[in-house]
């Protein structure tokens, strides 16, 4: 297994002069994702949970909805100049009658650390149909609950404390409880690890929990949670527009700028509960 951290000299400035010292960087290996031994995916990634990932990618893009989806999932045929297992190419064999990815449907499936998987096609091949619609979902979150989430993220972000260059994403219950924590340099990797842990642990659909992520929202985490059924999905940072729009095609609750007890709603507003709001006696004399 490649290391999630490695050590590089650097040199540091400040008022003080400057320093030689070495620094702790945050891995990032290519990942490629095989099924059933034919080549799917590449991604960079940050090493470590690769199965979970590999898992979370596969329910994410619609090719696999249970655990009893997937008969193997396996190291293979990454071997660097010494002979070494590099541990890069994971290759997942599907269980008899589990319908392979799609190849009419046209897609790129190169995935950076930065923007996830890109040169879609068409945005109608990237609105997936979920098997796990959270629209009915009858969650109800307090704003106390969630402006909560950040710090506890934080807390099991055990990596980033040494490197500060990792995202997380976080699974935690209604009532603020985390049920897993993962990093990657890459926000949609640290997303699919753990919605991969929630399929393998036998969770998903994943109904009345909270998606918390350490970036921004974007399209394609939307989709990731409507695709395992998570009715919430929060963020410290801002959401694009299609994620809004998706959100609320898929009857998610949208929440970013989630930053102490200040937040921004942007879809499926009913499940957040919060006191009603007082009429303003502004002119008014008692």
């Amino acid at each position: 297994m490649g290391r999630v951290t490695v050590r590089r000299p650097v040199l540091r400035l400040g008022p003080d002069g400057e320093h030689r010292r070495p620094d702790t960087l945050a891995a990032e290996e290519p990942l490629e994702i095989r099924v059933d031994g034919r080549p799917l995916a590449v991604t960079m990634r940050t090493p470590g949970h690769d199965v979970e990932l590999a898992h979370g990618f596969l329910l994410t893009e619609g090719v696999i909805g249970a655990p009893q989806d997937v008969r193997t999932a396996r190291y293979c045929d990454s071997l660097d100049a010494d002979g070494r297992n590099t541990y890069n190419v994971l290759d997942v064999a599907l269980s008899e009658g589990v319908p392979p990815p799609d190849a009419g449907v046209e897609r790129n499936f190169y995935t950076t650390s930065s923007c996830g998987v890109c040169g879609k096609a068409a945005l109608d091949a990237v609105r997936l149909r979920t098997r796990y619609s959270p629209a009915a979902d009858p969650v109800e979150v307090r704003p106390e609950v969630l402006a909560t989430l950040p710090g506890a993220l934080r807390e099991h972000q055990r990596v980033f404390a040494t490197t500060g260059g990792l995202h997380a994403a976080g699974l935690f219950t209604a009532d603020g409880a985390a049920l897993v924590v993962r990093e990657d340099v890459g926000r949609h990797n640290a997303v699919d690890k753990a919605m991969g842990w929630a399929l393998l642990a036998g969770r998903v659909p994943l109904a009345g929990t909270i998606l918390m992520v350490s970036g921004r929202a974007s399209f394609e985490l939307v989709q990731k949670a409507a695709m395992a059924g998570v009715p919430v999905l929060a963020a410290v940072s801002a959401p694009s527009s299609l994620a809004v729009d998706l959100a609320e095609e898929q009857g998610i609750t949208l929440v970013g700028f989630l930053r102490g007890p200040n937040m921004n709603v942007y879809a499926g507003t009913s499940r957040v509960c919060r006191s009603p709001i007082q009429p303003s006696t502004a002119g008014h004399r008692p």
